[in-house]
């Protein structure tokens, strides 16, 4: 890549990341709000959620019965990157309002280092805090091994990528902090209640499980729970395929960031004319 293409990429990623560490209140919200959530769910559901029976046993394809909050604990991973991708993209507002947007649309610098230099950001500080989590695992009974955590972590880079590049999409059309908001509890909250993270799909009706189907989400939960039993099967019931569901995850990364990059250009277009 060129120093051209580099230097902004970096420099935006930077700023990321230094916007915030300064910000204490957004680490607290990011990370604690998702973790209370696990817990309180977990204490209340724990003694009747038996998510392997739901999933029909493990002669079934699905596995013995597990409690919520072991279930849960790959969706509440999640969750931390989808709280840390709506903190993260909404500087982005933030960022027209103070006039630096409109400095940087002016620079040479090509339109997809922009977008990849926030993205990146976002990506950064989700994963760093969902790292954090992941060193909970033991304490719900998922042993890991240097190769299930290793694959672990690479599945959040793509999930986090994938979730901070739709709120940059978002974000880049909006104008109001409000509205944003509105928007990504929308489109985010139930795309991660139908992923599988919040219940297994073979206990839902028929509809819901299409739209579980179709959700990209749904493969991003299914990839980073066969990461996390990785050679074993995964309690909760049956779930895609550990290959697949990386499959439709990557998919879903690349057509985000296609999408944040043609939102930048369709955006500068329309300020220069």
């Amino acid at each position: 890549m060129s120093r051209r293409f580099l230097l902004p990429v970096i420099s935006l990623w930077w700023r990321e990341v230094v916007r915030f560490v300064r910000q204490r209140s957004r680490v607290t919200g990011a990370l604690g709000q998702p973790l209370l959530f696990w817990i309180l769910l977990g204490s209340g559901l724990g003694s009747s959620f038996r998510a392997g029976v739901v999933g029909g046993g493990a002669g079934a394809g699905g596995s013995a019965a597990v409690g919520y909050l072991e279930y849960a604990y790959p969706g509440t991973a999640v969750l931390i990157l989808l709280f840390t991708a709506i903190f993260s993209t909404i500087s982005i507002i933030e960022d027209r309002r103070e006039g630096f947007l409109q400095a940087v649309l002016v620079a040479p610098a090509p339109r997809a280092a922009i977008a990849l230099g926030k993205i990146l950001g976002g990506t950064t500080l989700a994963v760093a805090q969902a790292l954090l989590f992941l060193a909970l695992a033991p304490l719900v009974g998922i042993d890991l091994t240097p190769a299930s955590a290793l694959a672990a972590a690479a599945i959040l880079v793509a999930v986090a990528f994938a979730l901070t590049g739709l709120g940059f999409t978002i974000a880049w059309a909006l104008d109001s902090t409000a509205g944003f908001h509105a928007i990504m509890n929308l489109i985010l909250m139930p795309m991660w209640i139908l992923s599988g993270a919040f219940f297994p799909s073979a206990g839902a009706a028929a509809p819901v499980r299409w739209v579980m189907a179709a959700n990209p989400l749904t493969y991003g939960v299914a990839a980073l729970r066969r990461a996390l039993y990785l050679g074993e099967v995964p309690p909760g019931g049956s779930v895609p395929a550990l290959a697949p569901a990386l499959a439709v995850t990557l998919l879903f990364a690349a057509a985000t960031f296609a999408a944040s990059v043609l939102s930048v250009r369709r955006r500068a277009i329309v300020g220069a004319s």
